[in-house]
C-alpha cells in the first residue's frame, strides 16, 4: 500500500474505529485529532467564515465544539449541515455536541464542485420553510455549498434580487467562481435566465425543467447550453 492511498484512506476515515464510540476517551482522541488535520479543522479556530445573511441566519465554515457552544450561547436553535451524513469524523462530532446543546440539525448534501441534486435543493427549501431561528448553515470551509445555500436563502425566503443573492458565492468567502466551483454559480445563471424569458420561479423550475446533470455536462464540457 502506497503512501498516497493510506492518506486517502485515512482521510475518508477508513481507518477510524468501526462503530466510532465517542464516549470512549481513545476514539474521541483519534476524531478530534482526524478533525484537526485530515478535514483540516485546525484552520478553522482562528478562521471561522462566519456571516450574517439575514436576521436570524447565519453562515460559516464547519465549526468544532467550542464554537458551537460560542453559537449555542449567542441563541441559535438550528443548524443545516450541508455536508449531510457521512461515516467520517465530523459528522459523528457534530452530531455528538449538537445533540447535546440541544440544536436542531438538519442534513443536507450539496456539492462544491458539481451542480446541487433537485432533491437537495427542494429538501433546503422546505428546511428553509420550517427550521426555527435563529439558525445557522454550514459546509467545510463555509465558502461554496455555504455560499450557494445562503444566496438561495436571500433569493427564496428575503425575497433579494439574484445580483444582491450572488453576493453569497464571492471572493469575500473564499468561493473561486473561475474554478471548478463555479458550476454553482452557473447553476443560478441557467435559473436567472429562464426566469427573465419565462418568469417561472425558482421552485417551479427545478420541480419541472431543472436537470443536475445536464447542466454539469454542459458547465464542465464549455458548451453552456443547459437549461
Amino acid at each position: 500500500m502506497n503512501i498516497f492511498k493510506k492518506f486517502k484512506d485515512y482521510e475518508k476515515g477508513n481507518t477510524m474505529p468501526d462503530p466510532l464510540d465517542l464516549s470512549n476517551p481513545e476514539h474521541r482522541k483519534q476524531a478530534l485529532r482526524h478533525f484537526d488535520w485530515a478535514d483540516h479543522g485546525i484552520l478553522r479556530r482562528v478562521w471561522t467564515n462566519f456571516y450574517e445573511i439575514a436576521p436570524g441566519a447565519y453562515r460559516s465554515n464547519h465549526p468544532n465544539e467550542e464554537q458551537f457552544k460560542k453559537y449555542a450561547e449567542m441563541g441559535i436553535k438550528s443548524v443545516i449541515n450541508l455536508r449531510g451524513v457521512s461515516k467520517r469524523p465530523h459528522f459523528h462530532l457534530e452530531k455528538k455536541i449538537t445533540d447535546e446543546l440541544g440544536l436542531a440539525r438538519y442534513d443536507i448534501a450539496l456539492h462544491a464542485r458539481a451542480a446541487p441534486p433537485k432533491k437537495s435543493i427542494l429538501e433546503l427549501l422546505d428546511t428553509f420553510n420550517e427550521i426555527e431561528q435563529p439558525f445557522i448553515l454550514h459546509c467545510k470551509s463555509g465558502a461554496d455549498r455555504a455560499g450557494l445555500a445562503s444566496a438561495l436563502y436571500l433569493l427564496l425566503i428575503e425575497k433579494a434580487p439574484i445580483a444582491e443573492a450572488r453576493k453569497m458565492l464571492s471572493l469575500r468567502f473564499l468561493h473561486i467562481k473561475w474554478s471548478s466551483t463555479g458550476v454553482l454559480d452557473y447553476f443560478l445563471d441557467v435559473y436567472e435566465a429562464r426566469q427573465k424569458e419565462t418568469g417561472i420561479s425558482f421552485e417551479d423550475w427545478v420541480r419541472s425543467e431543472y436537470d443536475a446533470d445536464a447542466l454539469n455536462r454542459a458547465y464542465f464540457s464549455g458548451s453552456k447550453s443547459a437549461k
